[in-house]
């Protein structure tokens, strides 16, 4: 079976909840804090908890912070390829969510940014495989390393962008060098829009599908309304499940987790997107990043 496989950062989520964003210089009060794993975490976790063997391959360190994403890991059956770093701990990334489930992000960087191609390639990818990349890895120091490994790869392994929000604002030499290794891009609406300039959200897969370099599919999610999925020169639209979110951190990784363990285990991409949508809308029901649904769950909202 193919497996998912993730390359990017795994970091500790310190959520803090509070009713809005304070104006530049002033207060507020948080109603809650909670600490998890996440990151990588939340696509691993998705991906295992809808049947799918998932593995991550970035750099994790040696402290609580590292302990909590491997007890995390472990507790999902999710293998890790790389070796701890002996003399640095797991960076953080503070969360802001505001009482309209809106979230706001302040990263720091620790021993997942120290990485190489050799420490990627014990991931050791199989045909089949879909290596997970996000566009947070295209900063120094990781960029380079990950680039290496990318472009070592063989055709039968299908490379899975997940650009983010920084992707559309890098030089477009970096865009295109990525886009070449690339089977599938997955993201939402602002990220698909920002990085083809078009408004018309309709236009916008077959517009990335043209600067993907391997054979592929555009997953373009649109919130409630659910997601785009291109594929064979034709765009389908995915129908959401709306909700009323508490949280909406994590949503896209827990969709893209469930999207390519469908694949991983033989769906073709639109049932594989009717069940993601799903998932997602569970998952916004529920606080916390890495709190995605099983595959029982996902059968009985379908259901």
């Amino acid at each position: 079976m193919p497996r998912v496989l993730h390359t990017a950062q795994a970091l500790v989520d310190v959520v803090v909840e509070v009713p809005a964003l304070p104006e530049r210089g002033s207060n507020v009060n948080a109603t809650r804090e909670s600490r998890y794993a996440g990151g990588a975490v939340n696509v691993l976790v998705a991906a295992a908890r809808s049947g799918a063997t998932a593995v991550h391959g970035g750099a994790y360190g040696t402290g609580p912070r590292a302990d909590l994403i491997l007890e995390t890991l472990a507790a999902e059956g999710v293998a890790v390829a790389d070796l701890p770093v002996p003399d640095a701990d797991t960076g953080t990334c503070l969360v802001l969510v505001e009482s309209s489930a809106e979230r706001t992000f302040v990263t720091t960087f620790g021993a997942e940014r120290r990485v190489s191609a050799e420490s990627f390639a014990r991931l050791e990818p199989q045909a089949g495989d879909l290596v997970c990349v996000s566009g947070y890895s295209l900063f120094e120091p990781t960029r380079d390393p990950l680039l290496d490994f990318l472009e070592s790869l063989p055709e039968d392994v299908d490379v899975v962008l997940d650009p983010g929000a920084p992707f559309a604002q890098f030089p477009r030499a970096l865009q295109d060098r990525v886009l070449a290794c690339t089977s599938v891009w997955t993201s939402n609406a602002d990220e698909a829009r920002a990085t083809t300039g078009l408004d018309s959200l309709q236009d916008t897969p077959a517009a990335l599908r043209r600067r993907i370099g391997r054979r592929g599919a555009v997953i373009v999610r649109d919130g409630a309304e659910g997601c785009i999925v291109f594929h064979h020169g034709r765009g389908t639209r995915i129908p959401g499940f709306p909700q009323t979110p508490i949280d909406t951190n994590g949503a896209g990784d827990t969709h893209t987790g469930v999207l390519l363990a469908e694949r991983a285990l033989g769906a073709d991409w639109e049932s594989a997107a009717t069940r993601a949508n799903a998932a997602a809308a569970i998952k916004v029901t529920r606080r916390g990043p890495a709190t995605a649904p099983t595959r029982a769950e996902v059968d009985e909202f379908l259901s």
